[in-house]
């Protein structure tokens, strides 16, 4: 254990999944630990960011599934009505209550909860809002998580951003959604799906820039049979307000007038007011904390995990890196964590759940051995009721040795298929051993394993 002169042998600055794993774990190795928090316990991913979203996410999948109803035999639900307001208080409830288990879960394992920004006087010092007395630390860990970042333009003053969308005292009747990633996307998708008349704004060609091409081309054409509008390849130029709402002004001369404006451009990491120049620690030039593989930074005695290091944004990663901190740190179990082969979702409508490499990706890294098989098919659910919706189920393979090294899929559950896929591919298993699983019948999934011809994209069959 490190000298007790120091009032903590941790420090924690901010309570996310990150910073109260690694504060839990250290605190029941018998370590004296403190977490210091400006907002509410939880953090992005339980306060602002995936669960609030992901709720969201079911209350705006209703209208679909009735109208799939229709299609089994299923009356009254035309008289279905949304109550906004009623959502707002039960999702409020639900997530006052899990940031509730994250404080009782950090007191039983003794860690000091202190409510205030922290921020380092020195290397092994620091201050935290509303306390008079400094705090030292002999091991002090970063995890402040992000922030949105919006461009600078004029009106943006008006606009909001994902973190307000979960307040919304009224729901909008129209609304501008800006930027082409999982936020943006995910936020067009629950608005579309609540009524809402919904724009998405994105100044590249295609959404979801670094998912697969056919990822991309087939969200794309699913968002067009919903009904959800989108504009690529413009950009915002101004907001004005006006009586009638927020005039969003666009690049070709375009103009959409809408309740609401909502950026989702990306995010940043919270590292501003923390101090770090006092501490002497470096940043990268994206302005994140730079640390090497096991999350320390430039300074020996301080790490960093999850969003505020801008490695894979996600928050079981930040998670995982927490826990490796802890186990190196305090139980002497020496480890890092494995930022390869990460699955995650975007829970559009429909999902979409990928794990690996992208087919440009593998062809980039192994030449002309990759092998690619996909299927595009109708989901028997929504095929029944006779619904338009399609399906895309893809594999990347290495020629040479059958390792899948990747796997897309867009469509219904695509996000639960995709944490089993993920155990196939972070194990390096074959083609022929997921051909070699028999399938689970009858499911999506089963397409699956069973895959058996190849696919050669149009432009490379053209080449040839």
């Amino acid at each position: 254990m490190p000298e007790t002169k120091y009032d903590y042998d941790l420090f924690v600055i901010g309570a996310g999944s990150g910073g109260v794993r690694a504060a839990r774990l250290a605190a029941m190795s018998g370590a004296r630990v403190a977490v210091a928090e400006e907002y509410r316990v939880g953090g992005t991913c339980v306060v602002r960011g995936c669960i609030p979203k992901k709720l969201m996410v079911y209350a705006s999948e209703f209208p679909k599934l009735f109208e799939l109803a229709k299609g089994y035999g299923w009356t009254g639900q035309e008289d279905a009505k949304f109550d906004w307001k009623k959502f707002l208080v039960a999702k409020d409830i639900e997530i006052s209550r899990l940031s509730g288990i994250y404080m009782a879960n950090l007191a039983k394992a003794g860690v000091d909860v202190l409510q205030g920004k922290a921020r380092f006087t020195g290397p092994h010092t620091l201050e935290v809002e509303g306390r008079d007395k400094p705090i030292t630390a002999a091991k002090i860990l970063i995890a402040t998580g992000g922030r949105p970042k919006v461009p600078e333009l004029p009106g943006i003053e008006h606009a909001i951003t994902s973190e307000e969308a979960f307040h919304l005292e009224e729901l909008p009747k129209r609304i501008v959604v800006v930027g082409g990633g999982y936020i943006a996307v995910e936020f067009a998708c629950i608005f579309h799906g609540l009524g809402v008349e919904t724009t998405l704004i994105y100044r590249g060609s295609n959404v979801l820039r670094g998912f697969d091409e056919d990822v991309r081309a087939h969200i794309a054409d699913e968002f067009r049979k919903r009904g959800l509008r989108v504009a690529l390849s413009c950009s915002h130029l101004s907001i004005e307000k006006t009586d009638k709402g927020l005039v969003s002004c666009f690049t070709e001369g375009m103009k959409i007038e809408a309740d609401q404006v909502m950026f989702a451009t990306g995010r940043e990491p919270y590292v501003a007011g923390l101090g770090l120049e006092k501490a002497g620690v470096e940043l990268t030039e994206g302005g994140a904390v730079k640390v090497d593989e096991q999350s320390r930074t430039n300074v020996p005695h301080i790490w960093a995990v999850g969003d505020v290091t801008d490695r894979i944004n996600l928050t079981p990663v930040a998670i995982r890196e927490g826990q490796a901190f802890a186990e190196t740190e305090f139980y002497n179990r020496p480890m890092s964590f494995d930022h390869k082969d990460v699955a995650t979702a975007v829970f559009s409508q429909p999902q979409i759940g990928v794990v690996g490499l992208t087919e440009s990706e593998a062809r980039h890294e192994f030449g002309g051995g990759v092998d690619v098989y996909l299927t595009r098919f109708r989901p028997m659910k929504s095929g029944f009721a006779n619904s338009e919706e399609r399906m895309l189920m893809k594999l990347v393979v290495e020629a040479k040795t059958g390792r899948v090294l990747g796997v897309h899929i867009v469509g219904p559950d695509a996000g639960e298929m995709i944490q089993l896929a993920a155990i196939a591919v972070k194990a390096g298993l074959t083609k022929a051993q997921w051909d070699a699983t028999c399938a689970v019948h009858p499911t999506a999934a089963e397409e699956l394993v069973t895959l058996r011809e190849k696919y050669t994209p149009p432009e490379l069959a053209a080449a040839e």
